[in-house]
């Protein structure tokens, strides 16, 4: 398939969902408020539908193949990332040890604010050591909305 892009609306921002045909390779916030069109591209498609789930409190993981860009040691951080639990939170410490770098907390921190899936690669259910919600790319308010959802979902 051919690579394709389009915007989805979600209830904290839209998205910008980048495909280059065979996964995903980015979903990113977008400050200004797109034109949404049709969705043609099947992964694309399947996001949305994804998303949608995944907001209303119906899906607590996401099944589309992904393909982020980035350094090898980003891509080993957002398969860390991954192995994160819906409604949990770890804190940068953790990732790094999981990571298996115990001493690479600013460089994992690093990557995960260079993580260009939002969402589904959640960098979101990453906390400061002291329970402070840290940053987040797409802002503050996203990640306690995104945490708070999860959190919610997962204590039904």
């Amino acid at each position: 398939m051919k690579p394709s892009k389009c915007f989805i609306k979600t209830p904290i921002a839209t998205v910008l969902a980048i495909t280059d045909g065979n996964a995903i390779t980015s979903v990113d916030f977008v400050d200004d408020d797109p034109t949404i069109e049709p969705i043609e591209h099947p992964l694309l498609r399947q996001l949305l539908k994804e998303l949608a789930e995944y907001f209303a409190g119906e899906r607590d993981h996401f099944t589309l193949p992904l393909n982020p860009e980035g350094t090898e040691f980003q891509k080993e951080v957002w398969k860390t990332l991954l192995s994160i639990p819906y409604g949990k939170t770890i804190s940068y410490a953790e990732e790094a040890q999981k990571f298996g770098n115990p001493k690479a907390i600013r460089a994992v921190a690093n990557a995960n604010g260079r993580n260009p899936i939002a969402i589904l690669i959640p960098c979101h259910r990453v906390i400061a050591t002291g329970g402070g919600l840290g940053g987040y790319r797409g802002g503050i308010e996203k990640k306690e909305f995104l945490l708070r959802l999860e959190s919610d979902q997962s204590s039904r």
